[in-house]
């Protein structure tokens, strides 16, 4: 079976020099490589002898804490797992290997103790990273990765050699932009083999500037709404194979367990779930090419995927393929020149009316389009698309900064805040909307606070006092406003 290989991004660092020019990235290279069978033993070894390698260490790490111990430094680890047991009869043949392959595996675990301690003390953002845990033989992924102390060389006869292995076949799709810095040898769980390849281009890859920007809206009916209009429909590549994974999933449960047929069944899974991934990754790779080649800059939504696979719209959620998409769009952008920028999650981009700014009630998922009452109907999906491309032109203040709504101002018929009022956006600060062809600029009034930046005036609220209905006349007194709060939902003073 021919693989079409493309670059897949798992790790890319780009450095940007201080005329604001692109000058430095790493890329990584995937290909696929079909070793013997005596080349597949010698693979197997090297997978065993790193995965040994990697839980000793963790043992040892463990144990010393649990004797109340100080922390095992990366050099004493390495000595005592590698050097000093080669020379032992129950790790002697560790010697069979490459050390390469053994200190990157320990390279790896120290790797992960830094994620974890930095996770603890909050160096680390995102979600919290658990402590290492031990390797398994039964792992679906099998891997190992060779420097360039290893001394691997790609051969003239395209070929890849790799010490104490041998000469790989290799499938190239494409020539390497430079030497590659290390190559990881993976197995995945159908049996595939591959070779990653890290590469480091200083070459200015820039694409021509372009006028247009764009703001992308991410879905599941469309998994692509731009703000053009242009409605990218989502493949659903997990739903069309469904019937053929339920086939081969209901021949797997019949085999017997341990047996060699139940392994067959199990690689026949992996494989239809290979090809799906491998087909989604390909159709989202020529997507983001041709967007990020069209558009100078590219905002997307921040969403946050981890949560929407907790609800009864999971398989669809994990079936499209936002995060893989996303990160496509930054480090391309990254590479070739562009901009790119993710809008807050919390920016109410489908409820605000993209021509006067108005933020109404939340609408059901079933609603694909909305009146706004200053008399615009809007797409939902278009609205949004055109609301988080003016909310990052507004917002961004450096390549891939996060956009979040600023303060608003309350209603004029409101007399105390809502507890969402303080993450939902009016009026962005700065923003300036597209009706038709021209963009209008929104009216502004003087802030009372010193220092306070002025703020946009929604378009039904008049800019001008003495034409305000609600102006007390001479010698009349204010007349106070309520607003009757949900039970269960306590008051909240109102901003002076």
């Amino acid at each position: 079976m021919k693989v079409q290989c493309l670059p897949v991004r798992i790790s890319v660092r780009s450095t940007i020099n201080q005329n604001g020019n692109f000058a430095i990235v790493q890329l990584r290279y995937q290909f696929r490589v079909y070793p013997t069978p005596g080349q597949q033993i010698e693979l197997a070894k090297a997978f065993g002898c790193a995965r040994v390698v990697f839980n000793d260490g963790l043992r040892l790490r463990q144990c010393a804490r649990e004797a109340g111990e100080k922390y095992v430094s990366d050099g004493e680890l390495s000595r005592r797992v590698i050097t000093e047991a080669k020379a032992t009869p129950q790790r002697v043949w560790l010697a069979e290997v490459s050390a390469v392959v053994l200190q990157q595996a320990l390279a790896d675990l120290n790797t992960a103790y830094r994620n974890f301690f930095d996770s603890l003390s909050g160096k680390r953002k995102g979600r919290k990273v658990s402590p290492p845990r031990f390797r398994s033989r039964k792992d679906n992924r099998q891997a190992i990765r060779f420097t360039r102390n290893a001394r691997f060389k790609v051969l003239d006869n395209g070929r890849l050699r790799l010490p104490k292995i041998g000469d790989l076949e290799v499938r190239w799709s494409r020539t390497l932009p430079s030497d590659p810095s290390s190559v990881a040898i993976i197995k995945d769980a159908a049996g595939r083999y591959f070779a990653s390849f890290v590469v480091t281009t200083a070459e200015d890859e820039a694409l021509p500037p372009v006028a247009s920007e764009v703001g992308i809206d991410l879905g599941l009916t469309h998994f692509a709404v731009l703000c053009d209009g242009t409605k990218v429909a989502a493949p659903k590549f997990l739903r069309r194979a469904a019937r053929k994974l339920k086939r081969l999933q209901q021949a797997l449960s019949r085999k017997q367990r341990g047996s060699q047929n139940r392994k067959k069944a199990v690689i026949k899974v992996a494989r239809a779930h290979a090809r799906v991934a491998d087909t989604r990754r390909d159709w989202q790779h020529k997507l983001s090419t041709a967007i990020i080649r069209d558009n100078q800059a590219v905002y997307v939504e921040d969403l946050c995927v981890a949560g929407l696979g907790r609800t009864r719209l999971a398989k669809a959620v994990h079936d499209a393929g936002w995060a893989g998409f996303t990160s496509m769009l930054e480090y391309k952008a990254a590479r070739y020149g562009r901009t790119f920028a993710r809008v807050d999650r919390f920016f109410p981009s489908t409820r605000m009316c993209s021509d006067c700014g108005r933020i109404n009630e939340k609408m059901a998922l079933d609603v694909r389009a909305w009146d706004c009452p200053c008399g615009s109907h809007h797409d939902r999906d278009v609205n949004a698309a055109k609301n988080i491309r003016a909310a990052g032109q507004a917002d961004l203040n450096d390549r891939g900064a996060h956009v979040r709504p600023g303060p608003v101002p309350a209603a004029r018929r409101e007399a105390v805040t809502h507890p969402n009022a303080a993450r939902s956006t009016r009026s962005v600060e700065g923003i300036s909307v597209l009706q038709g062809a021209e963009r209008m600029s929104s009216l502004r009034l003087p802030h009372h606070r010193h220092g306070q930046p002025d703020r946009p005036v929604p378009a039904h609220r008049p800019a001008d006092p003495d034409t305000d209905p609600h102006r007390p006349g001479p010698g009349q007194q204010p007349r106070r406003r309520t607003h009757r709060l949900r039970a269960g939902r306590p008051a909240l003073r109102r901003r002076r």
